[in-house]
């Protein structure tokens, strides 16, 4: 299934929650009444767009909507709103699927340094990207970094059993910045293509926590210049606009360039994704819609913003 049809099914109980009681809104045509708004205003917010984005959403489809060079309707007005927003957020790169390996300067290995608090799904992504850049043909390594849990690298070690690709791991307790040094030079001695780097699941608002991925980065970036060349946040978007918060401070300290936002198809929150976009120009890498390694696809914003509108 591509990824409209996987969104769209997806997306459903974000698109029940945002247009449940809208539809005929939708359907009246060009010309909405104020109370019209009122109506859609609050679906935006129930669905977690939150409330500057909403302004936006609203101005700009009224905008639209007085426009007589615009052909569409008032469904139509919206869904150019949801995708402008996706697609503005930060430029060319949102809503361009992967990361795309560099095919300048940059020389292997690809490192992608993957950051998030417990219970974002951060393991099983970066299980699901092994997967499909192995199938892709490049040769991966996983690094485990979390070594707070003392599964956490067993649980890293059976994905990388699965899908066939390379694992560095220590005991329980291990220096996580000597782990990713191992990583690297790892890395560096087989030519590995891609490095996914696992880090322990931390609450955002634990300084001394913030500082030990910090010190990961560094160590990363002393034995490959240029590294990493992707901060990868994966984000729960079941917690609606605490996904929000989290994006600001995993920014803040380390200065995130992409976002994969799992578990939508258990969320009626999926609106963060607007919220994420609008708020912190950050580009939207992954979506996860379900638990299979095919689950996670790269973002197509045009696409999530048909499926998030679709009223039939």
């Amino acid at each position: 299934m591509d990824f409209l049809g996987k969104i769209t099914q997806g997306l459903k109980k974000t698109r029940d929650s945002l247009f449940g009681q809208v539809a005929s809104v939708l359907q009246h045509g060009r010309d909405l009444r104020d109370e019209d708004y009122g109506t859609l205003e609050a679906a935006l917010l129930r669905a977690d767009v939150g409330p500057a984005t909403t302004d936006k959403i609203l101005e700009g489809v009224r905008a639209r909507l007085a426009d007589h060079a615009f052909q569409g309707d008032a469904q139509g007005a919206l869904g150019a709103e949801i995708e402008a927003i996706l697609v503005g957020g930060s430029g060319a790169s949102l809503g361009n699927g992967e990361d795309k390996f560099p095919t300048g300067n940059t020389a292997p290995p690809y490192v992608i340094l993957v950051v998030g608090v417990n219970g974002s799904g951060k393991t099983t992504t970066i299980a699901k990207l092994a997967d499909q850049y192995k199938r892709a043909g490049d040769s991966v390594l996983l690094v485990a970094c979390d070594t707070f849990r003392a599964a956490a690298a067993d649980q890293l070690g059976i994905w990388a059993e699965r899908a066939g690709v390379e694992i560095v791991k220590q005991e329980p307790g291990a220096d996580p910045a000597a782990v990713a040094f191992d990583g690297m030079a790892r890395a560096k001695s087989r030519g590995i293509r891609r490095v996914l780097v696992d880090t322990a699941g931390r609450l955002h608002v634990k300084v001394n926590l913030m500082e030990e991925v910090k010190k990961i980065r560094r160590v990363i970036e002393q034995q490959i210049p240029g590294a990493p060349h992707e901060v990868l946040l994966v984000l729960d978007a079941t917690t609606g606009q605490n996904a929000l918060q989290q994006a600001r401070e995993f920014d803040k300290a380390l200065g995130v360039t992409g976002l994969v936002l799992t578990k939508l198809d258990g969320s009626a929150k999926g609106g963060v994704a607007l919220a994420i976009a609008d708020t912190m120009r950050l580009p939207i890498r992954w979506v996860g819609v379900g638990e299979g390694l095919e689950d996670l696809m790269p973002f197509d914003a045009p696409d999530f913003a048909k499926a998030l509108i679709q009223t039939s």
